[in-house]
């Protein structure tokens, strides 16, 4: 099976950790040679309620046999679509009404640009250095490194950047410019927090020049930072919110969220402003909307921030030089990248999933389901520490 996964299944990176799954449940991920791996990665945040949530997989077993996919997004009427869409606005602020659904995270940035330019006339993008908001064409043009870009120049024109908590850079927010994209908390970048109130001085430097604030919460969204979303922690809100990631229970599904008068936009001048074929579609719907209602109808959030309390009381050693992040989304700082290299393969061996952040070398991401027991905290930080006293000895 590896053999025919490298060959046939294209890849991403010159070593994949290629840990052939045959199952997982719970917290847990089980491979086909019987071993368990505890998981604090929860496939890069999806996986908010663990694998195979008793719930969701209902969900999915009773749409399946009512229909799958019927139409392209928009035309007919679906429940769990509109269902999912009404509950999304009854957790939302007032000015974040309407939904368009998505397949993933990227392709709701995708569809935040476009809505911002045809709202404004505008053409200018801003972004954050160091901001990872997919990889399609659109958001690899807002991509904060070069490095990960000038393969593929031409990118889309009238794309800048500021850097993230820098006020001074607010003034290149201009009226020429149609919005700014930001991450509510900096992932790849090293889950780097806003500061000073910085999330509200941008939005009131959009509303004083005409731009609109695009925050993309598709990582820190779906209750991961002890709220629903993340900006939630910063009182403010945006004109256009992008989601992802946990939105669905590990079914791959994503949304851009506006006012009614903006999402109208993309009704006329042209007709079909943004489409998609499979975006809403019933069974990944049903999923999504089990998971919005665990989340929402249960402690899981405030049980969140006590879990992150645990982990910061337990992941103390010489080798940790800081915790960074917010609820159960955290990141672990090492003094250099090849000891984060260590530790992750490290811990792998021994039975715990953790993995690297995109840009931030020296980064250990943690970001366990929501549903993690504190037992399984404290199992999975055991074994994380005895690997740092094993690094630590043999240094």
């Amino acid at each position: 099976m590896k053999k025919n996964f490298l060959k046939y299944q294209a890849q991403t990176t010159p070593h994949p950790l290629a840990i052939e799954v045959s199952h997982a449940k719970g917290s847990y991920i089980y491979d086909t040679k019987h071993k368990k791996y505890l998981d604090f990665v929860a496939g890069v945040s999806a996986c908010s309620l663990g694998h195979c949530n008793p719930k969701v997989i209902s969900a999915i077993k009773n749409q399946l046999d009512k229909y799958l996919h019927v139409m392209v997004y928009g035309e007919f009427i679906q429940e769990p679509a509109v269902e999912l869409c009404k509950l999304l606005s009854d957790h939302l602020p007032k000015n974040l009404t309407t939904t368009y659904l998505t397949n993933s995270g990227t392709e709701a940035i995708e569809g935040s640009i476009k809505l911002a330019r045809r709202a404004t006339s505008k053409q200018e993008i801003i972004y954050a250095q160091n901001a990872y908001h997919g990889n399609t064409m659109g958001s690899l043009s807002i991509m904060g490194l070069e490095e990960r870009k000038e393969a593929f120049y031409p990118l889309i024109p009238d794309c800048n950047s500021i850097e993230f908590n820098n006020e001074k850079d607010l003034e290149k927010i201009t009226n020429k410019t149609a919005a700014v994209v930001l991450e509510t908390i900096q992932g790849g970048a090293g889950f780097i927090i806003p500061k000073n109130n910085y999330l509200q001085k941008v939005r009131n430097r959009c509303d004083e020049v005409g731009a609109l604030l695009i925050l993309d919460e598709i990582q820190p969204g779906f209750g991961r930072t002890g709220k629903l979303f993340g900006f939630e922690h910063f009182k403010i809100s945006p004109d256009i919110l992008a989601i992802g990631k946990g939105m669905g229970g590990g079914m791959p599904i994503g949304a851009f969220v506006a006012s009614e008068n903006l999402m109208r936009l993309l009704t006329f001048q042209p007709k079909l402003g943004h489409i998609t074929t499979f975006g809403g579609n019933p069974v990944i719907a049903s999923a999504a909307l089990t998971t919005l209602k665990e989340i929402t109808e249960t402690n899981l959030m405030e049980q969140t921030l006590l879990k992150e309390k645990l982990f910061r009381k337990l992941l103390v050693h010489r080798l940790i030089k800081e915790v960074r992040g917010k609820g159960l989304m955290l990141a672990i700082i090492m003094d250099s990248p090849e000891i984060a290299s260590e530790v992750i393969l490290t811990c792998q061996e021994k039975g715990l999933l953790l993995f690297w952040l995109l840009f931030e070398t020296k980064a250990i991401r943690i970001t366990p389901p929501l549903t993690i027991s504190e037992d399984e905290i404290e199992e999975g930080c055991q074994i994380l520490l005895q690997v740092l006293n094993q690094i630590e000895t043999s240094k």
